[in-house]
């Protein structure tokens, strides 16, 4: 089994996946209870994950900032300019330099199952190396109005998904595509 690149979101409505200041508190408590269809497959699936240096913060390593709320182990790649020395959490892999090299590493790491990239930077660098294959989405009824965008890429040609699957459960929605490449 060869893994995917898989950017794997929660987003607010009107496609924020942060609000102000990096507030994350919408996403928890108003998309029913435990972890969806989709998201009980994407951690199953996933052999690595990696995100950018916005999420190195003093509680990284509490339980939900852990990558599934601790519900998933596995390597954790933190591709950042910040110096890893005085990252708070000696057990992740800090990586920088440009985006192809981290994801080779961070497929090595996965062993043969999938390398989820989340957050801001990161995915959209995979987007722009034409990384990613499969985008896993979470959509919550919440209208933000402002905060970090899920695309925001200005430069950015369109890029083209097939919808692999859609799937709605109380307080959310849930999408699955393919990047066509």
């Amino acid at each position: 089994m060869t893994g995917k690149v898989v950017w794997h979101m929660t987003m607010s409505l009107d496609g924020f996946i942060a609000g102000r200041d990096d507030d994350l508190d919408w996403m928890f408590g108003g998309g029913g209870e435990g972890p969806s269809p989709l998201g009980e497959e994407v951690i199953e699936t996933t052999g690595a994950f990696m995100c950018g240096g916005r999420m190195i913060g003093a509680d990284f390593g509490s339980g939900r900032n852990r990558p599934y709320g601790g519900a998933w182990t596995g390597p954790i790649f933190i591709l950042t300019h910040k110096d890893s020395a005085t990252a708070p959490d000696p057990s992740v892999t800090y990586l920088s330099g440009d985006i192809g090299p981290a994801v080779e590493t961070g497929l090595k790491a996965a062993a043969g199952k999938n390398l989820v990239v989340t957050g801001g930077s990161v995915p959209r660098q995979c987007v722009a190396a034409g990384l990613v294959d499969e985008i896993a989405l979470h959509v919550v009824p919440v209208l933000l109005g402002e905060g970090v965008r899920f695309f925001d890429s200005p430069d950015s040609p369109p890029i083209k998904l097939d919808m692999l699957s859609a799937d709605t459960e109380e307080g959310r929605a849930d999408f699955r595509f393919r990047v066509v490449k």
